[in-house]
């Protein structure tokens, strides 16, 4: 969707608000926040960096040399790296000490990504597999960015389906001894390395064996054997059911002796509501009922005090997902809302070999195959209006209206003789107060005076010209208002051509499936 903001404008914004680095480690947390030695809020933008697949070995890094891969991260303004690893790293010692970055790929017949990694990145070409993962840990943070160690799987490999053998504790390739061991050898490997803020102790767990009785034998021992080895990082804490589901501690809760470094972690992806569901339904209602499902599943631990970061969730960026979009403008809203801690999937432009396949283009990827160029400007701009924290400890709270659909939110545009509102970044837009008695507030006291005729910019007045906004449809994101001249329905909308909002007859109140209402849904912050 082409909007007014032009591509170089856009990454010039990127670049100019890319949050200070953060160097009051360790991180700890406070209720629902994480915040940093100051007690200050550290809010968690990551994107994943997959290490865990065959080769072992971060991807990428024969397209792109490794600083150049670190310093787009932090341009397209991600502060952190979920970075994969698989247990056989800390279990296998001839794997991790005595393969070398080479011979790992020389073996699997990857003889071309040998040869680009001699070329970007000869360092770590003959270095042991474990040694390679350091070089990439210790970049980061030479770039500012922090890490969180997620043990993917057991074996290097793609992951997941219910029928891996690792798929869950006591799973042939799921040992919880061996597991705890991994994890304590890692932890205790990155124990000064202060970007290493967090470690996550099992992604997706899965299977007929997904029992809440089994995790909670196993999964708070994984977290004190990461804390004994390391008390600095988080210790972050998947659910079942490919870590969609977290409701078994509803009811039901465990104690631990690192409360203050206790992270939640949950995973939503369209495909987690039935493959093409979201093409199936009203987006409004749809969008309403998984909210709530999710809700249910994970997101009432912020409620109860607890840290939730939403570690997977991302969409097809090279085609028409329908689906994906739909559910995208969803989530974001969501974790707009909610203000959450989140890591993208995925950083990956292509994979060196990918179940059995060269090469295979990672079409969730925000980098382009060959690791350089964004895949989709349009998603990056929508992450980054939940880039940045709204609220939290030691932050001033910033009321706005957010456009999930854009990323970006409603300020006021007071170039001209009749001011009007339009879409700016999040970072440079007005405070707004929102009261369905008196409509929507701007810091300089003006509200919304609704034009009476459709496709009209939607103006900026003062006393008994403020119009009274409802919030319409099941996902509240419709601000709606009744015309003066016939009392019909208009809703905010945006307009295309420059970002400007303007009324428009409400889109999908019906249980119309083909409609989509994105350009009118406004999260209130």
């Amino acid at each position: 969707m082409t909007r007014s903001i032009s591509l170089c404008l856009f990454f010039f914004l990127f670049i100019s608000w890319i949050p200070k680095l953060i160097t009051s480690y360790p991180l700890s947390t406070k209720s629902r926040w994480i915040v940093d030695e100051k007690g200050q809020r550290v809010k968690l933008a990551c994107v994943n960096w997959p290490a865990h697949l065959q080769p072992a070995v971060a991807e990428g890094l024969s397209k792109q040399p490794l600083d150049s891969i670190s310093k787009k991260i932090v341009s397209m303004g991600f502060n952190c790296v979920r970075l994969t690893w698989p247990l056989d790293l800390m279990t296998n010692d001839t794997l991790a000490s005595n393969v070398t970055v080479k011979q790992s790929f020389e073996r699997l017949n990857l003889l071309d990504d040998v040869l680009g990694i001699q070329t970007h990145n000869p360092k770590i070409l003959n270095l042991p597999i474990f040694n390679a993962f350091q070089e990439v840990v210790s970049n980061l943070g030479q770039n500012g960015v922090m890490v969180i160690l997620d043990n993917h799987l057991t074996t290097p490999g793609w992951c997941c389906s219910d029928n891996d053998l690792d798929a869950f504790f006591e799973y042939p390739n799921f040992d919880p001894i061996i597991w705890t061991k991994g994890l304590s050898k890692m932890a205790s490997l990155f124990r000064n390395v202060t970007n290493v803020v967090g470690m996550s102790l099992r992604n997706e767990p899965r299977g007929t064996r997904d029992y809440p009785n089994l995790w909670f034998k196993y999964m708070p021992k994984g977290g004190e054997a990461v804390h004994a080895a390391n008390p600095d990082v988080l210790v972050i804490l998947s659910g079942i059911d490919y870590d969609t589901n977290l409701s078994f501690l509803r009811d039901r809760f465990f104690n631990v002796s690192f409360t203050d470094k206790l992270v939640f972690e949950q995973h939503w992806y369209s495909f987690s509501d039935g493959r093409d569901s979201w093409e199936k339904h009203n987006s409004n209602d749809f969008c309403a009922k998984i909210i709530e499902k999710v809700t249910h599943n994970g997101g009432f631990l912020i409620g109860r005090g607890f840290p939730l970061f939403l570690t997977e969730f991302g969409a097809n960026l090279r085609s028409g997902d329908v689906s994906g979009n739909r559910y995208m403008n969803c989530l974001v809203a969501w974790a707009a809302e909610n203000d959450l801690d989140w890591a993208v999937w995925a950083l990956t432009g292509d994979y060196y070999l990918r179940t059995g396949q060269k090469h295979m283009v990672e079409t969730f990827g925000v980098l382009a195959p060959n690791w350089k160029d964004v895949a989709n400007s349009t998603y990056l701009q929508k992450l980054s209006g939940i880039q940045l924290p709204v609220t939290g400890p030691g932050l001033q709270s910033k009321k706005l209206l957010f456009h999930p659909t854009t990323g970006l939110c409603v300020t006021s545009n007071l170039s001209n003789n009749s001011p009007t509102l339009r879409l700016e970044q999040c970072r440079k837009a007005e405070p707004s107060t929102f009261n369905p008695s008196e409509g929507i507030l701007w810091s300089n006291k003006m509200c919304v005076e609704a034009p009476d005729a459709v496709g009209q910019k939607v103006k900026l007045g003062v006393g008994t010209k403020c119009s009274k906004l409802g919030q319409t449809s099941a996902t509240h994101m419709h601000l709606s208002f009744k015309t003066t001249s016939n009392g019909s329905l208009l809703c905010l909308d945006v307009d295309e051509r420059d970002n400007s909002i303007v009324a428009n007859p409400c889109k999908c109140l019906t249980m119309d499936a083909s409609c989509d209402p994105a350009s009118q849904w406004f999260k209130v912050l």
